[in-house]
């Protein structure tokens, strides 16, 4: 149990559990994960024949990995102590991890949730929209993506490599473990509200955007390779269209100014398709996803020598574009220009120049990422 100045209820769970465990005949030890309270949490938790485990490092995700860390069974429950979940009623998490699940989740939506016990945004609005999200991005069977209770094997946890020390530790448990095909069930959970006399940790808005943001950034392909695909197309598309002149539609004519915007989404969307492959490679190389079984045809041929003579000639190609402009100047005595005529030599010829920086600073960063390091044994 994480605990963070739960006085108030920290002791009703503690003989929740102990009850469970006289019921069921199991051998089992209650851990309160202390994480700072300033309560006398810990000397009621201790009194009450818990297990107390100070954790120094702040954060909910820190809190429970301290008590995991240091936990006896083979089998461990997790949940708040802040009396919103009966840990005497814990039966059918140990059945199913009896019957061969790693992972046994509990579901509020398939159980209850009691009046007063979870805000109606978060009911409604917030806890579906993040589990919808995290099954669209991983493919998780998981309907209650945040439910605090859940039960697990010890082996398979530390399977996980789990890293999170906030509220994201919650969405990490069930992505690595969808991700490294570990078999999660759930079980109808009831859900009461909860016995303290103050506000909540969970902080709506910054914690279920914490929560967007881990998963997002855990599916690059969709954080940005769909966004540079669209991006791509459209502005490559419109650009090849405009260089060579007007093109009404509509009553309406697109000229340069669109053709400035249209490299300007071209350029972006090239931005993110870098961004993808800086992404991809920092969260296997952090043990957040399990590294590919191919890794994507580019990468294989994508060398810091290929990428900067890549980048060179892209530059060289916007050099001339702006070098024949400035020729076509001098032959004017440097007077007057038509912007209509030049700038379908200066955009494009700028952008190049952008796409070769681009692509050269880029190549020595993904040459970066691709340089392993050195094991013990090699």
């Amino acid at each position: 149990m994480p605990c963070l100045n739960e006085a108030e209820t920290v002791q009703q769970c503690i003989r929740r559990a102990q009850r469970f465990f006289e019921q069921s005949g199991l051998t089992g030890e209650v851990i309160v994960a202390d994480n700072g309270s300033t309560d006398g949490s810990p000397e009621l938790a201790a009194r009450a024949g818990a297990r107390v485990v100070e954790v120094a490092e702040r954060g909910y995700g820190s809190a429970l990995r301290g008590g995991i860390e240091v936990a006896r069974g083979d089998f461990i429950v997790i949940g708040d102590a802040d009396n919103s979940y009966d840990f005497s009623a814990l039966r059918p998490f140990i059945d199913h991890l009896r019957a061969g699940a790693d992972l046994v989740m509990g579901n509020r939506f398939q159980g209850e949730i009691r009046p007063g016990a979870m805000p109606w945004i978060h009911r409604r609005f917030g806890n579906p929209v993040l589990t919808g999200v995290g099954r669209f991005l991983f493919g998780a069977n998981v309907g209650d993506f945040h439910c605090g209770l859940r039960a697990f094997r010890k082996s398979a946890y530390d399977r996980l490599g789990l890293r999170c020390t906030g509220m994201e530790f919650a969405s990490e448990m069930v992505i690595q473990s969808t991700l490294k095909g570990l078999k999660v069930s759930e079980v109808p959970t009831v859900l009461s509200p909860d016995g303290r006399g103050r506000r909540s940790h969970l902080r709506t808005w910054r914690d279920g955007w914490r929560h967007l943001c881990f998963m997002l950034l855990l599916s690059p392909q969709w954080l940005f390779v769909v966004p540079s695909t669209l991006l791509l197309t459209a502005g490559g598309g419109a650009f090849a269209m405009l260089v060579r002149g007007s093109v009404p539609a509509g009553g309406a004519t697109f000229d340069i100014h669109t053709l400035l915007l249209a490299g300007s989404l071209f350029l972006i969307g090239y931005q993110f398709l870098f961004f993808w492959f800086f992404l991809r490679e920092f969260a296997v190389r952090q043990g957040y996803r399990p590294p590919p079984k191919q890794r994507p045809r580019i990468l294989r041929y994508a060398r810091l020598e290929v990428g900067v003579a890549l980048g060179l000639l892209l530059g060289l190609a916007g050099l001339a574009l702006i070098a024949s402009t400035v020729w076509h100047w001098r032959d004017t005595g440097f007077g007057g220009l038509n912007p209509t005529v030049t700038m379908r030599q200066v955009v494009p010829g700028a952008f190049l120049l952008m796409l070769g920086a681009q692509t050269i600073f880029s190549s020595f960063f993904l040459s970066l990422l691709g340089i392993r390091e050195r094991t013990p044994n090699s």
